[in-house]
């Protein structure tokens, strides 16, 4: 399961465009949240964060 780390998180929406399922959304404060559900774990938003904020758990 991928996560985002909120304290690394610059919401610079990057991970947002790059997931191919849409299960990446902005929540409140603009920090970039996963939709567990959509997610197929396929490493994308992991390759394009520039600060290392999601990370597999």
């Amino acid at each position: 399961m991928y996560v985002v780390v909120e304290e690394e998180c610059i919401s610079c929406m990057a991970c947002e465009s790059e997931c191919p399922k849409g299960a990446i959304e902005m929540k409140e404060g603009d920090i970039a949240f996963i939709n567990q559900d959509k997610c197929e774990e396929c490493g994308d938003c992991v390759d394009i964060c520039p600060t290392g904020a999601i990370i597999l758990k």
